[in-house]
């Protein structure tokens, strides 16, 4: 996959189309594809309360969220395994039907 664009190419690309210049001019001139600078506009748009969706920050918060949650459930299954792996060496009390 390759490499996003910097966020200040996607701003001065936003910039122009808001500014007058055709999206497709605009596209062509700084070599990426129209539907690309569509996504762009539409991402700003949103930023900037004119369209409703999910913001840029929600989504970056909402990836973290993610990526921790993901985190902490591969924690407690290591915790569960290895609490599952000591109490087989563990001696049960007399008369315990384990």
């Amino acid at each position: 996959m390759p490499l996003p664009y910097p966020p200040e190419f996607r701003a001065r690309a936003v910039a122009l189309v808001r500014s007058g210049k055709q999206v497709k001019q605009t596209a062509y001139e700084l070599g990426i594809s129209a539907g690309c600078l569509h996504n762009w506009i539409r991402q700003d748009q949103i930023d900037r309360g004119e369209r409703p969706g999910v913001s840029t920050s929600e989504s970056s918060e909402l990836r973290a969220a993610r990526k921790r949650i993901r985190e902490l459930e591969t924690e407690l299954a290591i915790i569960r395994q290895a609490a599952t792996f000591l109490d087989q060496d563990k001696p049960h009390p007399k008369g315990s039907t384990r």
